[in-house]
């Protein structure tokens, strides 16, 4: 353990951030590792589910052995279905709530994706050594790909290559009904009905699966057997040639050949059919004369078209932790914390590909260059591909070339220049004058760059329908919250101001859910103020935190609006940090107002005409 730290230490450079936690959390094992570079995954743990009673104590386990570990981002692939915040999981009894787990582990940044959603992910990464193939066939280049994989229970998932990368399915493709090619299969099923009446494949194709087809397949045997698990039956049939074990897997290999065909034909997949999972592996090189290639093609008509998809086991360890990587990579590509979009270009270099940092290279060495020449001459300056110039800009966020062009000249003309300069004592007014508009003119133009317009669109809809909102503010970000509360007020919701930090938890412990508290503070670190936000967020209410990125706050915050500028405000007054907070108090507003409005004209739309008052409102805001 102590070499592994060690290792971990000289690499913790490569992210600026710090290293990220990746986990593939299966119903049965929970595989973690701390990435510390792009394909690079140290410190990696097994640990049992069984032994934890959820999520958090499950992730904080592992991170026991890494204590003082400053750790920002991470991202969970898991065996179940994710859509939106809340999880259940259908292998096992644990639910929360993603953003409940994000801020009980102190992150910044929290992703739980679909386990194979993340293993489709990183087939288009892996190398030949990763996989042996079996059977015959050839992949077709730019094609569909298929990704099965049977463990505790049976993941689908699938990859469609775009011009610039590939998009995965999340599906849930393992519980389709299983449907049997012989008279065995058919005993196989009727015997699962007599405890199910609806068998996925799932139910028959997993580890599970194949104890029920163990004891299906002795009690049609007239055989009087003790239950075995999965590895028991596969060890019995390879290593010690036991006639009903090697049926077993016989039978489990033919269903799955089974499966697989009917996902190439569902989607097409002459990119392969890739087989993931824990139980085919440990058969190692007996699966290739299984009858699952036999299974595969013994599609009547259709024979010939499978006889030219090829099929593969994933033989290298941990492929999840490749593709939850590429995943959690391109979300903070999205919202990287750069104060220009050269800034951003350079901290992201070392997570592009080769080709695209040639690219990027280009972008910071000639930035006029690319503005001005065509994607043709771009690609052959960067000796590229056009595609790869495309995918250079998507991996930044934007939708191409001219997207990319767009926002980089307006970063470039920047003809005021990037500065941070403090007014001094003893500047004259005509310097002081300048370094004031300056500095603010390009701390706004940055702060556009930056803005993440996903919390922005939570923090409206919070507020858009709090039955009460409550600012708490102290010194010069109490400015702020006065402004705020003048503005919310006469959009008729009930708001108050707490400005003195002995009345923050007072008030804080009175909220109800439905409630919403905005917390500003420059530096996110004021006790109170954070004692005052974890006591709304035990009462049921949302916090808005309008603050630094990287502060105590913003962790515990529901929605953080970051605020980034760099003041020294120990010695000088925040004033362009200041200008930036009430920025957003007006971004807020205004899409309070198209919140209404849009609601105002739908009553009108069914009749009821709603309030002049609130339209007038509404039309005086929006002109001011």
């Amino acid at each position: 353990m102590k070499q592994a730290d060690a290792d971990l230490k000289l690499s913790r450079t490569a992210f600026a951030d710090g290293p990220r936690l990746l986990a593939d959390i299966g119903a049965t094992h929970a595989r973690f590792a701390l990435q510390t570079a792009p394909d690079e995954f140290r410190s990696v743990r097994v640990l049992q589910c069984d032994d934890f009673s959820g999520i958090v104590p499950l992730v904080r386990s592992y991170l026991e052995d890494h204590p003082g570990l400053n750790l920002n981002h991470a991202a969970l692939a898991l065996a179940n279905p994710v859509h939106g915040d809340y999880v259940s999981m259908t292998n096992r009894d644990w639910q929360f709530s993603t953003d409940e787990v994000r801020r009980e582990l102190g992150l910044h940044t929290l992703l739980v994706v679909n386990d194979f959603t993340a293993l489709a992910m990183s087939i288009p990464g892996l190398k030949p050594a990763d996989l042996m193939q079996v059977g015959s066939g050839t992949a077709a280049a730019n094609s569909v790909i298929g990704v099965l994989g049977p463990g505790t229970g049976l993941g689908c998932s699938g990859v469609i290559p775009t011009v610039d990368g590939f998009i995965t399915l999340g599906s849930e493709g393992g519980h389709t009904n299983f449907a049997p090619a012989d008279e065995r299969e058919y005993f196989i099923l009727q015997y699962a009905w007599q405890t199910w009446s609806h068998v996925s494949n799932e139910r028959l194709i997993s580890g599970p699966g194949m104890e029920i087809i163990y004891r299906a397949l002795a009690k049609r045997n007239g055989l009087a057997v003790r239950d075995l698990t999965s590895q028991q039956i596969i060890a019995g049939a390879l290593k010690d040639q036991d006639a009903l074990c090697q049926e077993v897997l016989e039978c489990f290999c033919a269903m799955l050949g089974g499966a697989a065909a009917n996902l190439a034909v569902t989607l097409g997949a002459f990119g392969g059919i890739f087989i993931g999972g824990g139980i085919v592996p440990r058969m190692g090189e007996w699966f290739l004369e299984s009858p699952f290639r036999a299974r595969f093609e013994a599609k009547g008509r259709f024979s010939s078209y499978l006889a030219e998809i090829p099929t593969y086991v994933i033989t290298t360890p941990n492929p999840a932790f490749y593709g939850v990587a590429t995943i959690l990579s391109e979300h903070l590509r999205g919202r990287s914390g750069a104060n220009t979009l050269m800034d951003r270009v350079q901290s992201l270099q070392s997570e592009l590909t080769p080709a695209e940092q040639r690219v990027a290279q280009l972008v910071i060495e000639q930035p006029r260059l690319v503005l001005n020449e065509p994607i043709a001459d771009i690609a052959r300056l960067a000796e590229v591909s056009q595609p790869t110039v495309i995918r250079f800009c998507r991996s930044l966020g934007f939708q191409g070339l001219a997207d990319f062009k767009l926002k980089f000249a307006s970063s470039l003309t920047g003809a005021i220049p990037v500065r941070h300069s403090q007014v001094r004592v003893s500047d004259s007014t005509h310097d002081l004058s300048a370094k004031v508009i300056d500095n603010t003119v390009s701390a706004i133009l940055k702060f556009r760059d930056q803005l993440d317009v996903r919390s922005l669109d939570r923090a409206i809809a919070l507020i858009s329908k709090a039955k009460k909102v409550e600012f708490y503010a102290m010194g010069n970000s109490r400015v702020v919250a006065l402004d705020g509360q003048h503005k919310f007020f006469r959009f008729r919701i009930p708001t108050s101001l707490y400005g003195d930090a002995h009345l923050f938890t007072l008030a804080a412990e009175l909220l109800q859910a439905g409630d919403v508290v905005i917390a500003i503070s420059n530096s996110g670190k004021l006790p109170e103020l954070l004692q005052a936000v974890e006591a709304a967020r035990a009462a049921g209410a949302d916090v808005i935190a309008i603050t630094s990125s990287q502060s105590p706050l913003a962790k515990k915050a529901t929605v953080c609006l970051t605020v980034d500028h760099a003041e020294d405000s120990t010695t000088f007054l925040s004033m362009i940090s200041r200008i930036l907070q009430l920025l957003l108090i007006d971004i807020l507003s205004v899409g309070i107002s198209l919140d209404e409005q849009n609601a105002a004209l739908v009553l009108e739309h069914k009749g009821n005409g709603g309030s002049q008052e609130s339209r007038r409102l509404l039309i005086s805001h929006l002109d001011s």
